[in-house]
């Protein structure tokens, strides 16, 4: 028997039966009634605010037993995670379950209300974690003594390293091999993944075709000077020849192992490569291939094939947050970026694309109101944003310090 939460995604109920589910006296389970109500509030329009009425009152029990439970559904978690949905007394259990990311808790951290920041002090999960720790001491509602504890905290958890996680500076074949392991784990993006992109945006594939890979900026922005090295190399060679006309250039040394290049021949090896490909095999890279790969292609000035790297499911946090920050993207890139809700729910991408000049205007503009107060107060002295920029976190930051000083 299918559960009810199907039956209602996947037929055309009745809005009657639509609002018969959401006023609850459908006889199901209670988390499966929680579910079909976070579905309603969050994909029916007719009675989604009905669902979060509801939801706001339902009963205290079951509410936690939702919270704590790591099995619980993601759609149902990340609801009650959400600031406009958070029930006090559900948050203790929130920050806790394992199934809730990190980067909903440093979210959370970043605009949590003097209420919530006390609750967030003496979560044992929130205490283990840097990260969210890092935030939370930027909270206009914190308190300096509890800042000061945060910080104590940190400098803690730093000292805290056991010998393995602390060993003594690694081998660059060590180093190598590290990033090898992680690759290896990442998650594996099939053909019919890339197909679908592929197909998805066929037409603008077609008026792209035969486009070569042109790194906006430059493709050796950022890169060393193979120029001068290839130069080097030649005048070497000429001299060479000069004393043995047989010999056109010196003799090689042995070809390095793989894992024992530099990072800049790395860097040097995976430009070569993409400048083989053409624009489809350029977008299966992006979202196929490692770091490394994406981190060129991510500057590619054919916007599909830049556009194609924000999707690959390889695609880590850390990378995003320094796409946001970069001045040598398309601005199709930076716009990109806000329309995926898993990026708008880490603090630092939101920081990065509004402190960015490249940044367009509209999509800084609308992202400000998300700043912490002492960063509005740094981007109102940012000289390199535009003056529009400027005078509206300007605004901002002094609205904001007049609320927090009442």
């Amino acid at each position: 028997m299918p559960r009810m939460i199907d039956v209602i995604r996947n037929s055309a109920l009745p809005s009657n039966t639509m609002q018969f589910a959401a006023k609850g006296a459908l006889l199901v389970p209670a988390q499966e009634m929680i579910e079909i109500l976070v579905y309603l509030a969050t994909h029916n329009k007719v009675f989604g605010e009905q669902a979060r009425m509801t939801l706001a009152g339902w009963d205290e029990a079951s509410a936690r037993q939702a919270a704590s439970n790591p099995q619980t559904p993601k759609e149902v978690l990340d609801y009650l995670i959400d600031p406009q949905n958070l029930r006090p007394v559900l948050l203790p259990l929130l920050l806790e379950n394992p199934s809730i990311g990190e980067h909903f808790l440093i979210s959370l951290a970043a605009s949590a209300s003097r209420e919530q920041v006390e609750v967030m002090l003496t979560s044992p999960r929130v205490n283990r974690l840097g990260n969210v720790l890092n935030i939370l001491g930027s909270n206009p509602n914190i308190r300096e003594v509890e800042s000061k504890a945060i910080r104590e905290k940190l400098a803690a958890l730093e000292s805290q390293t056991t010998p393995e996680e602390s060993p003594e500076p690694a081998s660059p074949v060590a180093a190598i091999e590290t990033e090898v392991a992680d690759e290896s784990q990442a998650e594996e993006v099939s053909d019919d993944v890339v197909n679908a992109f592929c197909a998805e945006h066929a037409a603008e594939i077609a008026a792209e075709t035969g486009k070569t890979f042109q790194a906006i900026g430059g493709e050796h922005e950022e890169l060393p000077d193979h120029g001068q090295a290839l130069a080097a190399a030649a005048g070497a060679g000429a001299t060479t020849s000069a004393a043995a006309t047989v010999e056109v250039a010196p003799p090689r040394k042995p070809v390095a192992k793989k894992w024992t290049l530099s990072a800049d021949e790395q860097r040097g090896n995976a430009l070569q490569k993409i400048a083989k490909l053409d624009i489809k095999g350029r977008i299966q890279l992006a979202m196929k291939g490692n770091k490394e790969e994406r981190s060129l292609l991510i500057r590619d000035g054919t916007k599909i094939v830049a556009l194609a790297v924000l999707e690959s499911p390889k695609l880590t946090d850390g990378e995003v947050e320094k796409f946001a920050s970069q001045k040598n993207v398309l601005e199709a890139v930076l716009r990109a970026i806000p329309l995926k809700r898993r990026f708008m729910k880490m603090y630092p991408v939101v920081r990065n694309l509004t402190f960015n000049p490249r940044t367009p205007i509209d999509v800084s503009l609308g992202l400000m109101k998300n700043l912490l107060i002492h960063d509005l107060r740094n981007l109102s002295g940012n000289k390199e944003v535009s003056d529009t920029v400027r005078k509206l976190a300007n605004k901002m930051f002094r609205a904001k310090l007049d609320v927090t000083k009442k």
